[in-house]
Formats: C-alpha cells, sequence, structure tokens
C-alpha cells in the first residue's frame, strides 16, 4: 500500500490526546525517493491552554543548503516562542526557517527544531506540510520534489471533479434512453451502487466492479475521470428503515471486513486503474443514526440501539476508509446526512464527532477522509430563494415555522457549507470537500413557488415560498413531485467539489408494498402511500408514489415524474 497523506500524523495526536505525540510512519514498499520529503509533528505537552511540539525534517530530495517549512492550522493554535528555527505566524499559516547552523540537509537527512504556542479548543495536528513548496508525505510518483504530483498517476489532487469527466453507467445510460424523452439526460453521470457482495463481481447479468472500471478506461481517454461509488453494505444497514436493510446480520462486521470491503479494495488497488480518479460514498445513513434514533431519542429503534451498542457501525466505517484510503487515487467521502435531518443543534455537532469516531477506528485516520457528501438518495431543495433563517414575519422566526422546527437550515447549500466548517473545527483536514446529491432535489414544475409566501403568518410566509414541497423533511421515499435537480458540475460554491447524480435518476427507493425478493429488502411503511406517518417525519403522510418497486430497482413513473419537474428544466 501507498499511503499519500499525513494520516499517521493527524491520527496519532488525535488518539493520544493532550500529551500524544504524532509519529510519521511509511510502509516498507514505499520508496525513499518515491516522498520527496518527510516530517514528523510531535505535541509533547498539552495543558488545555497551551503546548510545546518537536518538529523533525527529513529531505529525500536533493541536498539543500536552505530551507523553509510551511504549514496551516485548522483551529486557532498561535505559536509563541521557537527555537533551532525561525517560526513566524500570519493567520493560520505558520513558516519556520532554517538557522545558519541547521540550514544544510543532505539527501536522507534530517534536523529538528521546537516551538511553544497557546490554543483554545482542540489543537489539531496540521493536515499538510511543504519544504521549499513541495507537499511532504505524499508520494510523488518518483518524480523528485521539482515535479508536482500527477493527478494520472495515483497522486490525489484536492478535488477529484476539477479538469475530469465524470463515468456514465452505461447500464443507467441505457434505461434513461429507453424512457420517452430520457434521452435528454441519458449521458449524465450516475453513481455505481455496490450494495451487496454479489454487485462487485456482477449478479443478475450486471456489470460488476472490474466490468465498469474498465469501462470507465474507455471513456477516460487520454484525459481525466472521475469514477462514482457507492460502499453500502454495513452490517445491520440501515437500522431506522426497512426498504434497504442490507445483508449482513448486527454481528457480521468480520463478513463485512473479507467478504465486502476487502475484494473492492483488491480490485481498486489495481495498477491497470491507478490513473482514474475513483470517488467513494461511503456508508449512508449509517453514522447519523447512531445519533438521532438511539435511545432515549423517541425516534429511537432497537436496531439502531443495537448497533451503537455493538460499535460495528464505526468499525465498518472505519475499516472501509482505511483500506479504501490506501489506494492512493481513491476519494473517501463520507455520507452527512441531510440538512432535514441533522440541521438542529442536537444533532448537528454529534453527527461530525460521530464521524469522527469512526475516521479514527480501525487504523483509519481524518485524512482518509476527503470529504462528505449531503443529501445522497433525498430531496432537499439545494437553495431556498424565497426565504431564509433570519427572517421573521409579525415578530416570529421562520425556525418557529411547523415546516423549519427550529432547524438552524431552510436547504442542502448552507447546510454543507456549515458542516465543513464544523468538520474542520473538529479536527478534519482544512482541505475537506464537500458534495451535493442534486439528482432529485429540483423541485420544479408547475407547483415551483415564484416569490415569497405572503406575510400573515410566519407558516403562511414559508409553505408559500419554499421549493421544497414534501409535506415534511423527514419524508425519504419516492417523494410526489420531485424533479431533477442541478446537473453534475465541479466546484459550483465555496467549499463545494461538485454537485453530483449518486443516486441515478429512476431508481426506486423502496417497494410500496410487501415485495418477497432475495436482496435483504425489507418493506418500509415510508414508500407506502397510505402511511400515516411516525415521529421521524412529524406523524405527516408518507407522500411517496404508488406502484414502486423494490429499492435500486427500475421506476419507470418516477423517471417521467423527474424529468417533468426538473429544474433547471430540461430542453
Amino acid at each position: 500500500m501507498s499511503r499519500t497523506r499525513t494520516a499517521f500524523l493527524a491520527a496519532m495526536a488525535l488518539v493520544a490526546g493532550a500529551s500524544g505525540t504524532a509519529v510519521a510512519a511509511y510502509p516498507g514498499d514505499v520508496g525513499i525517493s518515491a516522498i520527496p520529503c518527510t516530517v514528523d509533528y510531535k505535541v509533547q505537552n498539552d495543558w488545555g491552554t497551551g503546548f510545546t511540539a518537536n518538529v523533525t525534517i527529513t529531505n529525500n530530495s536533493a541536498p539543500k543548503s536552505s530551507w523553509a517549512l510551511k504549514w496551516s492550522y485548522a483551529g486557532n493554535q498561535k505559536v509563541t516562542s521557537g527555537w533551532n528555527a525561525k517560526v513566524s505566524q500570519s493567520g493560520t499559516a505558520v513558516t519556520a526557517l532554517n538557522e545558519s547552523y541547521n540550514g544544510t540537509l543532505a539527501t536522507g537527512g534530517s534536523t529538528s527544531f521546537g516551538f511553544q504556542g497557546t490554543y483554545s479548543g482542540t489543537n489539531a495536528v496540521p493536515a499538510t506540510f511543504t519544504l521549499d513548496g513541495v507537499t511532504c508525505n505524499v508520494d510523488d510518483g518518483g518524480g523528485g520534489p521539482t515535479n508536482p504530483p500527477d493527478p494520472g498517476t495515483g497522486s490525489r489532487v484536492d478535488n477529484p471533479y476539477s479538469g475530469a469527466k465524470v463515468y456514465v453507467n452505461p447500464e443507467w445510460s441505457a434505461n434513461a434512453a429507453a424512457e420517452p424523452g430520457g434521452s435528454r439526460i441519458a449521458n449524465q453521470p450516475t453513481g455505481v451502487w455496490l450494495d451487496r457482495v454479489a454487485a462487485i463481481n456482477g449478479a443478475g447479468g450486471k456489470m460488476g466492479l472490474r466490468a465498469h472500471l474498465d469501462e470507465a478506461l474507455k471513456q477516460k481517454g487520454s484525459g481525466e475521470l472521475a469514477v462514482q461509488l457507492v460502499i453500502y453494505d454495513l452490517p445491520g444497514r440501515d437500522c431506522a428503515a426497512l426498504a434497504s436493510n442490507g445483508e449482513f446480520g448486527p454481528t457480521d462486521i468480520d463478513k463485512y471486513k473479507t467478504q465486502y470491503i476487502d475484494p473492492i479494495a483488491a480490485i481498486l488497488a489495481d495498477p491497470k486503474y491507478a490513473s482514474l480518479r475513483i470517488v467513494t460514498t461511503v456508508e449512508l445513513d449509517s453514522l447519523p443514526n447512531l445519533v438521532t434514533n438511539v435511545s432515549p431519542r423517541n425516534t429511537a429503534t432497537p436496531n439502531c440501539d443495537t448497533m451503537k451498542s455493538n460499535g460495528n457501525y464505526i468499525k465498518g466505517v472505519g475499516y472501509a476508509l482505511n483500506k479504501l484510503g490506501d489506494v492512493p487515487n481513491v476519494y473517501n467521502y463520507v455520507d452527512a446526512g441531510h440538512h432535514g435531518w441533522l440541521g438542529w443543534d442536537d444533532n448537528f455537532s454529534a453527527t461530525v464527532q460521530t464521524i469522527k469516531q469512526a475516521a479514527t477506528a480501525e487504523g483509519a485516520t481524518v485524512n482518509d477522509v476527503h470529504g462528505f457528501i449531503t443529501n445522497t438518495a433525498n430531496y432537499s431543495a439545494l437553495k431556498e430563494p424565497y426565504y431564509t433563517i433570519n427572517d421573521s414575519v409579525n415578530g416570529k422566526s421562520v425556525r418557529e415555522s411547523k415546516w423549519v422546527d427550529w432547524n438552524r437550515y431552510v436547504d442542502e447549500l448552507s447546510y454543507a457549507q456549515a458542516f465543513r466548517q464544523e468538520a474542520v473545527s473538529q479536527g478534519f483536514p482544512s482541505g475537506v470537500g464537500m458534495l451535493i446529491d442534486t439528482s432529485r432535489n429540483g423541485w420544479g414544475g408547475s407547483a415551483r413557488p415564484t416569490g415569497p409566501g405572503a406575510k400573515t403568518d410566519v407558516d403562511t410566509y414559508v409553505d408559500g415560498g419554499r421549493l421544497d414541497r414534501r409535506l415534511n423533511t423527514g419524508n425519504w421515499c419516492n417523494q410526489s413531485g420531485a424533479g431533477l435537480g442541478e446537473r453534475p458540475q465541479a466546484s459550483p460554491a465555496a467549499g463545494i467539489d461538485a454537485y453530483v447524480w449518486i443516486k441515478p435518476p429512476g431508481e426506486s427507493d423502496g417497494a410500496s408494498s410487501a415485495i418477497p425478493n432475495d436482496e435483504g429488502k425489507g418493506f418500509d411503511r415510508m414508500c407506502d402511500p397510505t402511511y400515516t406517518g411516525n415521529p421521524r417525519n412529524n406523524n405527516h403522510m408518507s407522500g411517496a408514489l404508488p406502484n414502486a418497486p423494490l429499492s435500486g430497482h427500475w421506476f419507470s413513473a418516477q423517471f417521467q415524474q423527474l424529468m417533468q419537474n426538473a429544474y433547471p428544466p430540461l430542453p
């Protein structure tokens, strides 16, 4: 394996706590010339408001007569004094320059310096170090420090969608093109769902993972191409719902590792696919369930209590992040729910904490997380243009409306940007990015509002102006009135790596009635149009379409509705 990151630094500091050390370590098969420099950043003493640290630089490239090491803090750490280097700080950026007596660094040579600093909140280890402008602790493909990492040879780039085409799944494309009018979107990139072991090698005549990656190489040509995979088969999967229950029982963590994650990791590590940018969406709906659907919440389910107690969601996600993160051209994005699920104060920060717990379990580190994804397979509006969380009507905040219900966010973009900031503040790398699934959140068509609601009262104002026409933000299954959202695009907004279609439009969320199957998928009443609800949707009707097939199966009526209500509209 070839880990291209400073993962060991961050992980060791987080595990060790206030008096921790961060020790850089590299597998034996990484040639020293492939990593131009290594940095060992150790927190030696930490007393809650201040700390001392020691930094060791090892130069693996051409000899140096002087050097400059730079890093940035994600928190509010401040360097107050240093020794054996001239250490200065501007904002969050720190620069350490050699002294006259330690500027010479031979190939393979090392030098150390120390400093004292203050902080409040977290004291996270910096995510990235550069020596004379070259990123350390990163395999540069053997080209030496004068060459930047080649994004086509497995070295990670900041945003895998930047400057790249995205893989079009030919199976989904064929389904879309077969629908009347479907050719208008049949060339859009969508996620490939690995939702059971059989999907790895292909089942029921469908393409397996290698077949998809081989096709991706054909689509890539001479440019860059990203492939979107959904990693989705945890033990006790989807503990708060039934429509997407998985094949592994709550205690089958070893089967999850050896029968599911290990085979996927082995395929992705094949050098044949090193030129692809492989984006993984890691385990939807799992970790947030450990926050919102466990005792003593009134939304608790026995299954979620079980998964919190046995720790297998944490272990499973940690193992997946670690194994997949070992592959240099894999970019892990962890599921972050959506604003209508996690936007409340008692859910928001706790979810980040739970994800961090998983990201430092089973050998994983926070640097195995390239980013987060929101709204996957959901319907929350990207932007609500006609009201904001700061509006009020007759002295009442929109937070007091029945729709918003004291949530702090009204749409996915504001939620995703805030989630990224919270993650960085809790110790994830400052460069993490966000993805937003816009496959079904357009809410166009004749029901789309064209301006704010009347200011008769706060409910009339919000309901009259909101784009999201669901009966409740807790409704998630085959929603009536939904439409295609923004087309996939890279870098659409600050902190957002891409808008993506991870949930392929036209694939069902779940069956509207019980259907016997061998896929481990149960019947969830939230997919039943006659269901009157539960505490998770404030006892509203489900809003689901009738006559829906099993989750993941083609649902022609839904696909037609999504095209009809697309926003931006289809040509």
